[in-house]
């Protein structure tokens, strides 16, 4: 049999077997959507921008984000906050 490999790691037969066995026993769907993706930023879900950046300006936005303690989306939206109360 081939080796299984999820998200760069190596998963055995028994937990493929653990899986199958959860799902074939059911899930509670009520549950799995409280789990499901991030909790809301504001009183409805948040929109998604998809944005394009050159490699310098990335590598530039990353070394303030580190900096300051942020991930780059709370680094982005920090930056826009300060460009529209300017």
């Amino acid at each position: 049999m081939s080796k299984r490999v999820i998200q760069g790691r190596e998963v055995s037969d028994a937990q493929v077997q653990a899986w199958a066995d959860e799902a074939e026993a059911g899930y509670d769907v009520d549950e799995l959507r409280k789990r499901w993706g991030r909790p809301p930023r504001a009183e409805r879900a948040s929109q998604v921008v998809p944005t394009r950046f050159s490699d310098a300006e990335l590598a530039e936005l990353m070394e303030r984000a580190e900096r300051e303690g942020f991930d780059r989306s709370t680094a982005i939206r920090a930056a826009v906050r300060e460009w529209s109360h300017s």
